[in-house]
């Protein structure tokens, strides 16, 4: 089987991390595959942010955590966090965005880390902390949150794949 069809049917949601940060080198690749999801028109409307800076890493976890109404980590430890944000502007941004979402979950997989699309990434940059991070990033009130991609080793194994659903493919 084609490498990247046996990725697609192996990649698993990862919901248990090492503390170990991965490589910098990991983490360029995998926001390069990132960035070459498809979009509306080719027009890019997405942006990745790569957090590896603990402290910041914390503050986007807490403000997570509070629309989760939880105080544990939503993104179960996971040192590393692609924040995937898209202009709004576009009339495809949320699709561009959760392709960007899919590749990098997919490239992570591929390059031997594990990853998680953690939600409530709109309600946390519509919120005035989340603003204050976008100004703080160099952008402007147009971007909406799309997902977190939490990445890094996995600890421990990842589950099996359900089997499909009998009806899940039909041909018409």
């Amino acid at each position: 089987m084609n490498e990247i069809l046996t990725a697609i049917e192996a990649r698993r949601s990862c919901r248990a991390y090492q503390e170990t940060m991965p490589e910098r080198a990991l983490l360029e690749q995998i926001a390069k595959a990132g960035s070459y999801a498809a979009s509306g028109r080719g027009k890019q409307s997405p942006v990745i942010i790569v957090v590896t800076d603990k402290a910041t890493r914390d503050q986007i976890s807490a403000m997570n955590a509070r629309f989760l109404g939880v105080t544990s980590d939503p993104f179960y430890g996971a040192p590393c966090i692609m924040v995937v944000l898209a202009d709004k502007t576009f009339p495809t941004y949320l699709y561009d965005g959760s392709l960007v979402m899919g590749n990098l979950m997919l490239a992570a997989h591929a390059l031997g880390l594990g990853s998680c699309w953690i939600h409530r990434a709109k309600e946390e940059f519509a919120c005035p902390e989340g603003q204050s991070l976008l100004q703080k990033w160099g952008l402007g009130d147009n971007f909406e949150g799309i997902g977190h991609c939490a990445l890094g080793y996995p600890k421990g194994d990842l589950s099996q794949a359900q089997a499909r659903k009998p009806d899940y493919i039909r041909f018409v």
